[in-house]
């Protein structure tokens, strides 16, 4: 069974920073790509970076502007984003995702993360 736990969501002011972090439950961690997706009201869920097995891989959605960073330590099964100069228009629900082959259908989800930045 895989089980996912994200953390580090708050309330933050336009410009500041927020760490996500993801607890993944996985045996073999390595064996899986993560990434990270967001969900605001009214919207679809859209995929904001993704990380390979090996880690040597990684990739953004075009409206990160190179202000994010995802990295995974498989020695302690968790993944983050950094994610700096945060806008308005980032406020979403942080999920974080886990998959055998890919991220464009996941089959595994953590709960969510609320990520509010103000004006």
């Amino acid at each position: 069974q895989v089980q996912l736990v994200e953390s580090g969501g708050g309330l933050v002011q336009a410009g500041g920073s927020l760490r996500l972090s993801c607890a993944a439950s996985i045996r073999t961690f390595s064996g899986y790509v993560m990434g990270w997706f967001r969900q605001a009201p009214g919207k679809e869920r859209e995929l904001v970076a993704s990380i390979s097995r090996s880690g040597g891989r990684t990739s953004y959605a075009d409206f990160v502007e190179g202000r994010f960073t995802i990295s995974r330590d498989d020695a302690k099964n968790t993944v983050s984003l950094q994610m700096n100069s945060l806008k308005p228009e980032d406020t979403a629900v942080y999920y974080c995702a886990a998959d055998r082959v890919g991220l464009g259908s996941p089959k595994s989800w953590g709960q969510g993360t609320q990520v509010t930045v103000s004006a």
